[in-house]
């Protein structure tokens, strides 16, 4: 294989992984970092620096549509950067000296876990409960735009939901995959907040959180150009017309992807770890 026919592989599964990570929020870094250690066989340290390139990509490409629908909530999303951004330090940080195999394995079982939590349905009496005074007090809750016109929301548990914000941050730098999955988790379980609020809030954060483990990665030379230009190229488009999809698409249906996709990073994971790919 030539660099040219490499670069083109690349770039369509890139492209297939923006369009992924902009319909569930989860990032395209669940689908490069799988891509590019099992099928190009590429030393996971440098795909997991092209991943959080990537992930920066993806929150860029379809985080500007749903602000501008009305769809992010940005208060909430730059209040909870905080905790993220603080875990991805230190997760990129520790990425040395923590066993891959092990912590892969760990998050596996909670992305199971975390596919059978988004597919339970919530109880209607779970919204009607006292909204967090925290989130009161920080002007935290918002609206969003539905079929019905502009729908009101409240943020519950938010002292709950930082604290998983932090596990993603460090899961983000560890494993360069967004940890997409358990912001959108924490939002829509924890702090009970709209699906589609979930998961663009979620992309619009990914970025910030991918970007302050990605100079830890720099400084270490695990990000290579080469390597980043096509998967940036291909998550870039991919990303816009997921975005587009997901404005129209029904909340179950994104569910059910969601579920779909966490429960194939996760298998994916196991089979790595059992065939010595991590």
């Amino acid at each position: 294989m030539n660099i040219l026919e490499f670069s083109l592989l690349v770039w369509l599964g890139s492209f297939s992984a923006g369009l992924v990570g902009a319909l569930t929020g989860l990032g395209g870094g669940v689908v490069i970092v799988p891509l590019l250690t099992s099928v190009f066989g590429v030393d996971i340290r440098y795909a997991i620096g092209a991943s959080l390139v990537s992930v920066i990509a993806t929150s860029l490409g379809s985080a500007s549509t749903y602000i501008n629908k009305g769809y992010a909530n940005l208060r909430l999303g730059m209040f909870l950067e905080v905790a993220t951004t603080i875990g991805a330090l230190v997760g990129a940080l520790l990425a040395t000296h923590i066993t891959v195999k092990i912590l892969s394995l760990i998050l596996a079982i909670v992305l199971i876990y975390s596919a059978y939590l988004s597919q339970r349905p919530r109880p209607e009496q779970a919204e009607i409960g006292l909204p967090d005074p925290l989130a009161e007090y920080l002007q935290l809750h918002g609206t969003y735009p539905t079929a019905d016109g502009i729908v009101s929301y409240q943020v519950h548990s938010l002292p709950a939901g930082f604290s998983i914000m932090v596990v993603a941050g460090v899961l983000s730098g560890l494993l360069g995959i967004g940890s997409g999955a358990f912001k959108v988790l924490a939002m829509d379980q924890a702090m009970r907040l709209p699906f589609k609020v979930s998961t663009t809030t979620s992309n619009f954060m990914i970025g910030v959180t991918a970007a302050a483990s990605t100079g830890v990665y720099l400084t270490r030379g695990y990000i290579d150009p080469g390597l980043s230009m096509p998967v940036m190229l291909g998550v870039l488009p991919g990303a816009f017309l997921g975005a587009r999809i997901l404005i129209g698409a029904k909340t179950q249906i994104l569910r059910i992807i969601f579920s779909l996709v966490l429960v194939v990073m996760a298998l994916k994971m196991i089979y790595n770890i059992l065939m010595g790919g991590l």
